[in-house]
């Protein structure tokens, strides 16, 4: 898909991402509408993979690492064909197929149960690893939120990445400065991200995490005996003007008003 394209997508997925969390009263849009260009770009344009055979073992893989950003990954899934629209009625309800964080039992296109923050990143190091060792072309995609890289064990992961030589695995981190209890800065500071990922082996590229074409090119960037990072910047709540850069939306569903006056402001 060309940039105009995607930019059309991804005004849906976060037409989406308000009508679920509205409609279910609870959820996370602000994280979800901040990684809308990431995960709209990596599905559409990366991913080797079959709506209609979600299963299909030679499919590349993604693991949402924050996976209270699920309303994106649902609204980018159900675009691609994986299942039904209808389904977000149910979104975060009993027996759904769509939870409030992702389940791989439940939901075709879903390759990892994740919401305990700090482990996909370990998950998807296992599937690039288990690719490589059965000679697979398997390319492996997660994606990181910044809060969640306060927690040690996804450097350990990254250690690990490098160790292996994971060049088939892209970690895709969502800098958008805030999380539960405020600003990442605040609660504790990552630092200078791009050193560390740098020092720890990663083959790393820096861009705005909204500017679709930049994602393209780091993500078609080739890499060889190195895994690849992206330091995505972004904006929480991106899209929605009263979300945006706000703590508050993290965890906290829009109300009727606020549902129609989001939606208004993503119109075509």
């Amino acid at each position: 898909m060309n940039t105009n394209e995607l930019s059309k997508v991804c005004r849906q997925v976060r037409r989406d991402i308000i009508e679920m969390t509205g409609n279910a009263g609870s959820g996370h849009p602000g994280g979800s509408l901040s990684a809308v260009e990431l995960m709209t770009s990596v599905f559409y344009n990366h991913m080797r993979l079959d709506p209609k055979n979600p299963t299909d073992p030679n499919r590349d893989r993604f693991v949402l690492s924050k996976g209270h950003a699920a309303p994106c990954y649902y609204g980018v899934l159900a675009e691609m064909g994986f299942f039904s629209r209808d389904e977000f009625a149910d979104f975060r309800q009993l027996h759904s197929i769509l939870q409030g964080h992702p389940d791989c039992k439940k939901t075709p296109g879903v390759d990892a149960a994740t919401g305990s923050l700090g482990q996909g990143c370990s998950i998807a190091v296992g599937m690039a690893l288990g690719a490589k060792i059965q000679g697979k072309d398997t390319r492996v995609y997660a994606l990181l939120g910044d809060g969640e890289c306060q927690e040690g064990q996804i450097w350990e992961a990254f250690m690990a990445a490098a160790h292996y030589k994971l060049d088939n695995l892209t970690v895709m981190i969502d800098l958008n400065g805030l999380q539960i209890d405020g600003a990442v800065a605040d609660v504790m500071n990552l630092g200078d991200m791009n050193a560390k990922l740098r020092a720890f082996g990663f083959d790393v590229h820096e861009i705005d995490g909204h500017d679709l074409d930049a994602i393209e090119e780091a993500l078609s960037a080739p890499v060889s005996g190195r895994p690849k990072c992206i330091l995505a910047h972004t904006v929480k709540g991106r899209g929605v003007s009263f979300m945006e850069n706000q703590a508050g939306w993290h965890g906290k569903a829009p109300n009727a008003e606020q549902r129609q006056q989001a939606l208004k402001e993503l119109e075509d």
